[in-house]
This record gives structure tokens, C-alpha cells and sequence, in this order.
């Protein structure tokens, strides 16, 4: 009988764990990321030379338009571009790392000049498959005369994407957080930097515990803060709401995903 409680004892804690509020799977809802702070996209193609100074994500960007791969300086993700003009209103881009696609995006601005529609495809490293999202832009100022229709500056209004779920496992020193593309993140509540497997670069996650439905992780690159996020579990556990700010960017996004 003695030997009997003391296994139960010893399991309930375990037990406590497999069934908390964080376990499942979750898929997020692109219909519901909220966005705000979002500088805008400059951009600009003429004369044969295209220039993204303000507002992509591989940073300020400025290469020759003919369609070979131009180097790209300063960026620890990309190696090379490579900017081809399609039509009067549509123009292509490819990154590559290692000569490898890691990324292409087709650009079409609407007849009326107002919209601009990306097509994006990004590869990532550790899937087999590539993800595919389709951002909205409207035109905020027009590019200077002669200029290609993708020129000037454009504020986002919509990123649609398929649904992606996350799958998270507890325990009683901290999370595993994984998704279909291969990314894992397995990390303990100590505040200590952990490895993001299958990322492409030094990505690193910590994780702290702010009570039994609420975590704060800080997600780093070479030792540095990219952004910083809240996770919270609804009272009903049919939610988690994560609103995380990025350090690079200076936009926060909440972002809802919805238990499986």
C-alpha cells in the first residue's frame, strides 16, 4: 500500500503536466492577425536599378535589375537577388543562399495603380514543401516620373497565407513547440537561450513562466533580441492569444490560434 502512494505521488505532478493548458495542437488564424506599427515599403525600380530602402524584411536592398543574381551585401539570410521586370506592372524577384532558392516573390500593381499584390514563396530549410502567402499593399506616394509601376511607398493592409498549426508538448521544466516545416523549439522555464532547430540562422528561443496560462519568450539571432512575445491560454483553453513585438521592425502582432 505504502509502495502504491508513493508511485502516485510521485506520477500526479507528471500527470498534472500532460494534461495543461499549452498541450494540443493549434492552428493559427491568418484572418485574425492584427498588426500595428508597420513602417512602410519603400521601393523603387528605374534606370535598370531596383532599390527596397525601407521595409523588406532582408533589409535595405539595392541591386541591378536584368534578372542575374546580384550580391547581397549585409544580409545574413540571403546571398544574392536577382530582379527581373515581367511587365509595365508586375516585376519578379529571387533570393538565394548558397545558390540555393530560398525565396522568390512576384510583385503586380492593379491597373489603377492603388494596389500592389506580392506573391510569395519562401523554402524552407528543414521542409520539403514551400509556403506560400500573398501580402496587400496600398499606395501611399507614387514613385518619382519614369519609374516603374512597383515604385514608391506602400503600407501593408493584409497578409493572407494558409493556416499553420503548432504543436505544443509540456513538462514540468518547460515547452516543446513544433510546426510542419521542421522548426522545433525546445526550451526549459529557466530564461536561458535554447537552439530553434530547422531555422535558417543562430536562432535562439528563452522561455520564462508568468503563471499556469501565460509564458514570455525572447526569440534572439547571434545573441540578439528580434522580438519578444506574451503567450496567454483563454479561461475556456480553446484559445491562445500570442501578441509579440519585433525589436527589428518595431511592429507589435497579435496573432490567435484555435485548439484542434
Amino acid at each position: 500500500m505504502k509502495k502504491s502512494l508513493f508511485l502516485i505521488l510521485i506520477l500526479l505532478p507528471i500527470l498534472a503536466w500532460a494534461a495543461g493548458p499549452f498541450d494540443g495542437t493549434w492552428k493559427i488564424d491568418p484572418s485574425k492577425i492584427q498588426y500595428s506599427g508597420q513602417k512602410p515599403l519603400v521601393l523603387l525600380l528605374q534606370n535598370g536599378i531596383f532599390e527596397c530602402p525601407t521595409g523588406c524584411v532582408a533589409g535595405a536592398i539595392k541591386a541591378k535589375a536584368d534578372g542575374t543574381d546580384q550580391p547581397m551585401v549585409g544580409s545574413k539570410d540571403i546571398d544574392t537577388i536577382s530582379v527581373r521586370i515581367v511587365g509595365d506592372k508586375t516585376a519578379d524577384s529571387t533570393m538565394k543562399k548558397g545558390g540555393k532558392i530560398i525565396e522568390t516573390i512576384r510583385n503586380t500593381i492593379s491597373e489603377d495603380g492603388k494596389t500592389s499584390t506580392l506573391e510569395v514563396n519562401t523554402y524552407p530549410e528543414a521542409s520539403k514543401q514551400p509556403t506560400k502567402y500573398r501580402a496587400t499593399y496600398t499606395r501611399v506616394a507614387a514613385g518619382p516620373p519614369s519609374s516603374h509601376a512597383i515604385s514608391g511607398t506602400w503600407q501593408l493592409q493584409f497578409l493572407s497565407y494558409d493556416p499553420v498549426t503548432i504543436t505544443i508538448k509540456s513538462s514540468p521544466e518547460g515547452l516543446t513547440i513544433s510546426d510542419p516545416m521542421g522548426q522545433q523549439s525546445d526550451a526549459k522555464f529557466d530564461g536561458k537561450d535554447y537552439p530553434v532547430k530547422g531555422a535558417t540562422g543562430n536562432y535562439t528561443a528563452s522561455w520564462t513562466k508568468v503563471n499556469e496560462r501565460s509564458i514570455d519568450q525572447t526569440s534572439k539571432r547571434d545573441g540578439k533580441i528580434t522580438s519578444v512575445s506574451h503567450w496567454t491560454v483563454s479561461d475556456d483553453g480553446k484559445t491562445i492569444t500570442i501578441k509579440s513585438e519585433s525589436k527589428v521592425s518595431g511592429t507589435t502582432t497579435t496573432t490567435i490560434a484555435i485548439k484542434q
